[in-house]
């Protein structure tokens, strides 16, 4: 995800509607320009300016060098595993409470956080932010420059995961607690069966879309939205293919499913499940509600 949040003032300034002492006059209201500044700072991004923000980095991801998103992507398949070992060290070390799984789940937005924050390729964030370019246009060459940037971005992040699920399976990174928590999430994860693995999927694709529809809102408090959306992903129980990945790799060499539950029992429907909802349906939605406005 590409989020600077310096931009949001400069986007708001631009493209809200100017309040002028002229307008607050009318109202019985006078103010000084230094205050008519701070309230236009202060005012909520509408859904338009939000929806344009988001476009355009869509467009700037499309412009990319397959290389550049390739390495990106790469880096996030690996960063995306912290969530695993965030959410696998509290269980570890967390008392074996009725409380625990809530708690526990906190651990889970360490890689969304790391990959937020360091700009990295994530598939699921670009399943919003880059079809909204496609969605504006309606062009095919559009379309077909967004199935480019997720072959590539979807790829470099599974091999990424594949990466980091192999490593901490050999049990030479982590303490023994920590490998053994990481081991029960994962097979709990691949217990869940193939349908419920897609509807999770579409919620968790939703969720994602909607952390990266907030941030540009965020301003001081993107952290706190990045933990709590991804909070919710692990405590609803939510599948997310790109997470997701490591576990299934992880139980993989532990020896507790095969190739084709990886592949054809979480990857699949979970990877279908994300994309309807983060671009199916959030993405049409976004576009839907703003579409007179740009």
């Amino acid at each position: 995800m590409t989020r600077d949040p310096e931009r949001a003032p400069v986007d708001r300034a631009a493209n809200d509607s100017p309040i002028t002492e002229e307008r607050l006059t009318e109202k019985g209201t006078r103010l000084s320009d230094h205050d008519l500044s701070e309230v236009g700072d202060r005012l909520r991004l509408r859904a338009a300016v939000v929806y344009e923000i988001i476009r355009q980095e869509g467009e700037e991801e499309l412009a990319r060098s397959p290389k550049s998103l390739w390495w990106s992507g790469i880096a996030a398949g690996l960063s995306i595993g912290f969530s695993v070992l965030g959410e696998a060290l509290l269980r570890a070390y967390l008392p074996d409470a009725d409380w625990r799984h809530l708690v526990e789940n906190f651990g889970y937005g360490l890689g969304f956080l790391i990959v937020i924050l360091a700009r990295q390729q994530l598939f699921t964030e670009n399943t919003l932010t880059a079809v909204l370019p496609a969605v504006s246009t309606g062009k095919s060459k559009t379309y077909m420059r967004v199935a480019r940037l997720w072959a590539i971005v979807f790829l470099a992040n599974m091999v990424g995961t594949f990466l980091f699920g192999s490593a901490i399976a050999t049990g030479m990174f982590l303490p023994p607690p920590v490998h053994e928590a990481v081991g029960a999430l994962s097979v709990h994860m691949m217990e869940i069966p193939q349908h419920e693995m897609f509807v999770r999927g579409v919620l968790a694709g939703w969720i994602v879309a909607t952390l990266v529809w907030l941030l540009p809102s965020a301003e001081n408090s993107q952290v706190a939205i990045i933990l709590l959306m991804a909070w919710l992903i692990a405590a609803l129980d939510l599948t997310h293919v790109v997470a997701g990945s490591v576990e299934a790799v992880f139980a993989f060499w532990i020896g507790e499913v095969g190739v084709i539950d990886v592949l054809a029992g979480f990857l699949l429907p979970t990877l279908l499940g994300n994309i309807v909802g983060g671009s199916a349906l959030f993405a049409l939605i976004a576009h839907a509600q703003v579409r007179k406005e740009i």
